[in-house]
């Protein structure tokens, strides 16, 4: 009798039970302890905190990212200081959760961190860990053409000329950037193991602003070199003033923001010998000088002085004012690879023209080429160009 007493008792609670599993009051306690033990599991999260470079790290970039993070928690307060204690500056950002260095750091230096950070569960935890930057096998330096608050003309590229050769040019090549004010399509080509340009795959528009950033300190070069120190400028583009120098009609004729300014007679170098033809393709002007003494032993003469020269390349060419060959310009060819021009026709010329100005010279038998050791840029089409990136 006893025993089937508790049978049944069981067998009660056991329906008890089953009901209470497909009762709608139930299922929403169910489902709020659910809740409640996620959030419980929630607050469990443990903090975490993480240091880049990470501890012990042995060869680290002095150009970093050197910073902090933590999740589930906050940073109270980070440091990191060199071997001699000096602390690196930084700065935490606005939630709390992160602490980035804001100054380079040294080759071959030790640095260690501290600090304390608190989890969201309350408990607090040291911020530790040390670490060491690379020491470079040697450093490489990089200096730019142009000037900073300069104003160039429309052909100017922009060119990185380094102290050694440069092996991991594709290292490189992604710490180089070129802002501008308009919307300027353009690419870096390496000319050589020591120099890389970038130019516009057309002319600058009239106008443009331009600010390079050389980020190479602490980017590896290759072979074991870094980069010494980065490297910025800003500069403008002037007016398009543009030169047609037309070796079959003996004529430079130059347009300013597209318009005719000036079409002068003029002579260029003697096509018959190969070595003082006017090289054909878009010269960039250089330099310019009141004052140019020439010097060419080859052809028997030194230190001939002519008024107001302008610098296209470093081969010899420039277009200057000439006296002697006033009776050949804009007839016949004559010089020695220089555009010859009447005195006071190259000194109007020679005021208006600036570095980067575009001079095409046309109809003649040599092309501009990487032997011109002068800007070339242009003598490349866009596909050459692009074909030139270590990107």
């Amino acid at each position: 009798m006893g025993i089937r007493k508790r049978w049944a008792a069981a067998v009660v609670l056991t329906v008890g039970v089953l009901v209470a599993g497909c009762g709608g009051g139930s299922e929403s306690a169910t489902t709020a302890a659910t809740e409640q033990q996620a959030k419980n599991v929630a607050v469990q999260v443990p903090m975490a905190v993480s240091t880049t470079p990470a501890n012990g790290t042995e060869d680290a970039s002095p150009a970093g990212p050197v910073k902090v993070s933590v999740t589930e928690g906050k940073l109270v307060s980070v440091a990191l200081t060199n071997a001699d204690g000096k602390q690196v500056a930084g700065a935490p950002a606005a939630d709390g959760t992160s602490w980035v260095a804001s100054e380079p750091l040294g080759y071959g230096k030790s640095y260690t961190w501290t600090g304390t950070a608190v989890g969201n569960d309350g408990k607090e935890a040291p911020i530790t860990g040390a670490f060491t930057t690379v020491t470079p096998a040697r450093q490489i330096s990089g200096s730019l053409n142009v000037g900073d608050d300069q104003t160039y003309g429309v052909a100017m590229p922009v060119a990185i000329e380094f102290s050694a050769p440069v092996t991991d040019k594709a290292s490189v090549q992604k710490a180089l950037k070129i802002e501008t004010s308009v919307p300027t399509e353009g690419a870096w080509a390496w000319l050589s193991d020591t120099e890389v340009h970038w130019r516009p795959k057309a002319y600058w528009t009239p106008g443009t602003t331009v600010d390079v950033h050389a980020n190479l300190y602490g980017v590896p070069h290759g072979d074991g070199a870094y980069g010494s120190q980065d490297v910025t400028v800003h500069f403008t583009i002037g007016r398009a003033l543009i030169a047609t120098a037309d070796t079959q009609t003996h004529r430079f004729v130059v347009t300013k923001d597209g318009q005719q300014l000036f079409d002068f007679p003029s002579s260029y170098g003697l096509e018959s010998d190969p070595g003082r033809v006017t090289h054909n393709g878009i010269h960039v002007v250089i330099s310019k000088s009141p004052e140019v003494s020439m010097t060419n032993l080859k052809y028997d003469y030194k230190d001939v002085k002519v008024p107001w020269g302008v610098q296209i390349s470093y081969n010899g060419e420039y277009v200057h004012g000439y006296e002697g060959s006033r009776y050949a310009q804009g007839n016949e060819n004559v010089s020695h690879g220089c555009a010859n021009l009447a005195p006071e026709n190259a000194k109007l010329y020679y005021d208006e023209v600036i570095p980067g100005d575009p001079v095409n010279v046309t109809g003649s038998s040599i092309p501009l080429s990487e032997a011109d050791r002068t800007y070339y840029d242009w003598a490349l089409d866009w596909s050459a160009w692009l074909a030139k990136s270590a990107a």
